[in-house]
């Protein structure tokens, strides 16, 4: 007798199941980005709390662009595992809550490679001066290379 509901499952019935588990990546995703930038934005506070004696105005201006974009991001990251909160139990489309949660990780992305591009540029002004720009912006146009040589 428990074998006939195996057999008499209808694939509609599964969807449900499946669209719970796909946003529970999305939830994992988000869990894991925010740590991430939880931790650099960590390192980067730091440094502006104590920042060294010979960082000039653009170095301090550039850690302060730093902190607020990977502020941003964090709060972008986390807003998937809010919004779940917010919108449980689920009454409306899972596809729309899906697809929202979706979005604001993918608009998180743009601070956070901004606060990563910024934050190599800080690491590596105190040996290239303002040539340090220039020089941090190269794995990220390999990174965009091999992303459009892909397809």
């Amino acid at each position: 007798m428990g074998d006939e509901r195996k057999w008499t499952w209808n694939k509609d019935e599964d969807e449900p199941d499946r669209l719970l588990r796909d946003y529970d990546s999305i939830v994992k995703e988000s869990a894991l980005l925010t740590s991430f930038s939880g931790i650099l934005f960590g390192f980067l506070l730091n440094i502006s709390v104590s920042p060294p004696d010979e960082f000039s105005f653009t170095e301090n201006f550039t850690l302060l662009v730093a902190i607020t974009s990977i502020t941003v991001a964090i709060s972008l990251f986390a807003m998937p595992v809010l919004y779940h909160h917010l919108q449980y139990p689920y009454k409306g489309d899972l596809n729309r809550i899906k697809a929202r949660a979706h979005k604001f990780l993918m608009f998180g992305f743009l601070p956070a490679g901004l606060t990563l591009y910024l934050s190599l540029e800080l690491a590596l002004s105190s040996l290239a001066n303002e040539l340090a720009f220039a020089i941090a912006a190269i794995p990220f146009v390999f990174i965009f290379i091999f992303f459009r040589k892909r397809k």
